[in-house]
């Protein structure tokens, strides 16, 4: 398995903001996880992508961590720099091809070919999403967290999204991918986890999963 999680909680102070949550996946898989404002979606993805310690349970990621990637709701761009230089700084860091060829391609695949030497301070937020995408999978990474990264864009960056994304599940990767427009995300997904109040209300096939109520 990719990420195994075991009766995982997360408390602040005395408030719990998960409860028990388990679950597997494996390589190749998508999970799409759902729930209300202050369900405990992003603290989840936090603790299962390692930048958050549960305070019980465990979890185990089953690739390196240099193979892991995370897109929260900072696009961690550098603004001063170009598409292109901010795609090349984090191929320095980590280790992967960074000459102008690779680059290229990375933006090209998400519609930014045009736009490489323009400087990232000044994309509108689809464009800045689109390129924090390009940032996000330029490692081919094994195991790769999302948190709601639709939120803002326009259709064809939501295209970009989406085609990115059944790129890294067709090369093997396994996602985890929080949504805030879980009907139209609902049909690229295998597994739907539910959260209500930090505990799994479902966890299961997408297929018998209705949107946006609960299990069909």
């Amino acid at each position: 398995m990719v990420l195994t999680l075991d009766r995982v909680a997360k408390f602040y102070g005395d408030k719990p903001v998960l409860r028990e949550v388990s679950l597997s996946l494996a390589a190749g898989q998508v999970l799409l996880v759902a729930g209300e404002n202050g369900a405990g979606k992003s603290t989840l993805l936090k603790v299962m992508a390692g930048l958050s310690r549960p305070s019980a349970g465990t979890v185990r990621q089953g690739v390196d961590q240099a193979r892991v990637a995370y897109l929260g709701h900072a696009t961690f761009l550098y603004p001063r720099l170009t598409a292109l230089e901010n795609l090349r700084f984090w191929a320095r860091i980590y280790g992967v091809p960074g000459d102008e060829a690779a680059l290229s391609a990375a933006l090209e695949r998400v519609g930014l070919a045009a736009a490489g030497h323009e400087e990232a301070g000044t994309f509108s937020r689809g464009m800045a999403q689109r390129l924090s995408l390009a940032r996000v999978f330029l490692t081919a990474p094994q195991l790769v967290f999302l948190d709601e990264p639709g939120t803002g864009l326009d259709v064809r960056s939501r295209d970009v999204l989406r085609a990115e994304i059944a790129a890294a599940r067709q090369r093997g990767a396994a996602l985890v991918w929080v949504s805030h427009a879980l009907a139209e995300d609902l049909p690229a997904a295998d597994l739907v986890l539910l959260l209500e109040k930090g505990r799994a209300a479902y966890l299961g096939p997408a297929a018998g999963f209705a949107a946006p109520g609960g299990p069909a």
